[in-house]
């Protein structure tokens, strides 16, 4: 919702106070200036990135305008740790292993949609519980493998915000190539002596500039920092899980391997301990 506002305000800000200085509205809708900046953005956003970067952009554009890490989210991530790790440790490993295996049809991992929804993290989760299974890893080696694992992760999760952020960074340059080729149209009018079209020209090209700089700054530019934000989120979850998996392989019970995860979780919608033993009781 924030973002929304967020928005709504750059918009109400630049147009209202244009239309308040009596600027005419229709003077700054060109059609082909935007043509012109957001066919070049596009074309160097595909030249400098593999393929599968403009879906993961756009996905995650859409899932800007909610909020997938909330307290709830998170007592689904620890209330899912506790309920595996609890049953590994009253039936043993192998207990686990359907669970582990098959998770789409776990009655475990079942409950929590949210993981569901998820398949990067869950086989994460099943991955790490599998190598605990097989018993041949020292709690040091296994976060050892985390910690590399997690190096890894970052660099995918940061990938699309530095994606938007070189071209937010772009669209500036981009705006002044759609206001030269405005003057080069616009000099090749000035032997035609009509003033009013030259100058319907003059300002076109001025548009252009004035529209690159609006979308880096006033759009591309909050959206590359929103998506940084998203991911430096996400990986504070796995590194969560990670914190809750190793301390139950060092031999924590699961309500202590929980606590650990707990408490790496970022501050602003992290559960209180009383939350999750309520929410782990109550399943």
């Amino acid at each position: 919702m924030a973002k929304i506002i967020g928005i709504i305000i750059v918009f109400a800000g630049v147009l209202g106070g244009y239309v308040l200085a009596h600027g005419e509205i229709m003077a700054i809708v060109q059609p082909l200036e935007v043509l012109i900046i957001g066919g070049a953005a596009l074309g160097a956003f595909l030249q400098a990135n593999p393929g599968s970067t403009f879906m993961q952009v756009l996905k995650k554009s859409i899932s800007m305008f909610g909020s997938r890490f909330t307290h709830a989210y998170y007592l689904e991530i620890l209330g899912m740790l506790y309920e595996i790790l609890n049953k590994s440790r009253r039936e043993g490993m192998m207990s686990i292993e359907s669970d582990i295996e098959d998770p789409m049809t776990s009655p475990i991992f079942s409950k929590y949609p949210a993981l569901i929804k998820n398949p990067q993290m869950m086989n994460f989760i099943c991955d790490y519980l599998r190598l605990m299974s097989s018993g041949n890893m020292a709690p040091h080696e296994l976060e050892g493998l985390f910690d590399m694992e997690l190096e890894s992760l970052k660099h995918e999760l940061d990938h699309p915000a530095h994606a938007v952020t070189r071209i937010a960074d772009g669209l500036p340059g981009f705006g002044i190539v759609a206001a030269v080729l405005g003057i080069v149209i616009t000099m090749g009018m000035l032997g035609s002596g009509d003033q009013a079209a030259i100058g319907q020209h003059v300002a076109a090209a001025l548009v252009g500039t004035f529209l690159g700089i609006l979308a880096a700054y006033g759009f591309f530019g909050p959206l590359a920092t929103s998506l940084e934000h998203d991911a430096h989120e996400e990986l504070n979850v796995y590194a969560c899980i990670k914190a809750a998996l190793v301390a139950s392989a060092s031999g924590m019970p699961p309500s202590l391997a929980v606590e650990f995860g707990r408490k790496v979780l970022l501050p602003a919608h992290r559960p209180t301990f009383s939350d999750v033993d309520a929410a782990v009781r109550g399943r």
